[in-house]
């Protein structure tokens, strides 16, 4: 009996994981009837991440409601799997899509988030995975820490929750009043870019203008972070200012691992790592993977490279199945990728061909699967 294994990411803006899985498991019983197939559905860390997690491993969606990026009582939820894991999505308090038009990257704050954290803590949770993406702040995850009891004063010696525009009136920071439920738990951070804290390719000049802050703005919040882990490095001893990763989600990389101890993880690692990957290549005769479009990129940290770099050292095949191929990166054969397909049959626009994705993997995944009968 063939055991395969359906593992990819979404075809973005065209087909969920989800989807993808259906189609590829549908295809695959079709043509290898008496099959074991395995799917895990992937996300990288934002939004869909929490959904992701609870396809591949069940769980339970804990519901309630928390502060909202301007403080609004807002409906949210995290995910709570068999092991204990609590898996919380910081979109899901402080996503970008909540405020609308109303985008003011200087006054949002990650307050619901660690109201989220708090929550999952008291429930029980062993473990914290949080997924960082799709963030509507730049409070650096000043307002999560003070959601847990961290305190921020100013130079009147005042406690207050900062934001991005008052990042800079931080003059001391005291960990030491962190919700002592929070503070046993050991935090993964999904974290898919490497951007640091501060400077041209840190949070407010990459990220803020998309979160409504204009050129002012955006060097005012820089400053703010760079303020923030100057104060951190003091107080905390921690130096969060270069860190790859810091930068992610409006500085909240730097302040989970500032407030928070936790590591920040290529979200395909963890996701990898929570499903115990390893152990479910043993005895595996294909990967299917995929992707929206399949290029440089890829190679980088982001799903199908981690997926290949395990399937390798288990001798396993891996086929990239993707909504297009910019380029087959020169490396990607050589690290474990068995072959790659684009699902597209002919040169079209995207807003033609995406009505098309559903029918077109269905077509690949078919004339894949007559090969492997052979």
């Amino acid at each position: 009996m063939k055991k395969f294994i359906v593992i990819p990411d979404s075809y973005k803006g065209t087909l969920s994981s989800k989807q993808v899985c259906s189609i590829m498991q549908r295809k695959i019983e079709e043509h290898f009837p008496s099959s074991n197939v395995t799917c895990i559905p992937v996300a990288d860390g934002g939004e869909g991440s929490v959904q992701a997690f609870l396809e591949a491993m069940g769980g339970e969606l804990v519901k309630l409601q928390v502060a909202g990026p301007y403080g609004e009582k807002v409906d949210s939820f995290y995910g709570l799997l068999p092991d204990g894991t609590a898996v919380i999505e910081m979109a899901a308090a402080s996503g970008l899509p909540m405020v609308g038009n109303n985008k003011q990257a200087h006054k949002t704050t990650t307050y619901g988030v660690g109201e989220l954290m708090l929550a999952a803590a008291q429930k029980g949770c062993k473990r914290i995975i949080m997924g960082l993406g799709g963030s509507a702040t730049n409070d650096g995850g000043c307002g999560a820490a003070a959601a847990l009891g961290v305190k921020f004063y100013d130079l009147a010696g005042n406690s207050f929750v900062p934001v991005g525009e008052t990042l800079q009136d931080i003059v001391s920071i005291d960990v030491s009043t962190l919700a002592p439920e929070v503070k046993v738990l050991p935090i993964v951070t999904m974290c898919d870019i490497d951007n640091p804290l501060c400077g041209e390719r840190g949070a407010a000049f990459v990220f803020g203008p998309q979160k409504g802050a204009n050129p002012e703005q955006v060097q005012m919040l820089d400053k703010g972070l760079e303020h923030l882990a100057a104060v951190v490095k003091k107080d905390l001893g921690k130096d969060i200012l270069n860190v790859p990763g810091a930068g992610a989600a409006g500085g909240m990389g730097g302040g989970m691992i500032a407030f928070f101890n936790s590591n920040l993880q290529m979200g395909i690692e963890t996701v990898l790592d929570t499903v115990d990957f390893d152990t479910i290549l043993e005895d595996a005769s294909v990967v299917f993977t995929g992707e929206g479009c399949f290029d440089e990129q890829s190679m980088m940290g982001k799903v199908i490279c981690g997926i290949i770099k395990r399937a390798k050292l288990k001798e396993v095949p891996v086929i990239c199945v993707a909504g297009s191929i910019a380029r087959i990166p020169e490396n990607a054969y050589h690290r474990g990728l068995t072959a790659a397909f684009s699902i597209n049959q002919k040169p079209l626009a995207f807003s033609e061909a995406a009505p098309l994705s559903e029918e077109n993997l269905s077509q690949t995944m078919d004339n894949i699967l007559r090969l492997l009968k052979i």
